[in-house]
């Protein structure tokens, strides 16, 4: 199993963990996510490979930008 972690901007609270976890659960491949406001990390774990494209463009449909780090 791979974590992929990425720096998401704009994150605040749970509500904010609560959509970005709902978005990126969707994407093909992910088998978890934990998702830190606080920090502003949201770490992807993983099977097989994850298209990052995917992941970043779910991160924006919670309405919030990422960059893998």
């Amino acid at each position: 199993m791979q974590t992929i972690e990425y720096q998401v901007t704009g994150m605040t609270c749970e509500h904010c963990e609560r959509a970005v976890t709902e978005e990126v659960t969707r994407v093909a491949g992910v088998s978890g996510v934990r998702v830190s406001a606080a920090d502003g990390v949201l770490a992807v774990s993983a099977e097989g490979p994850v298209d990052d494209d995917a992941v970043l463009a779910a991160v924006g449909e919670a309405g919030y930008s990422a960059e893998r780090r």
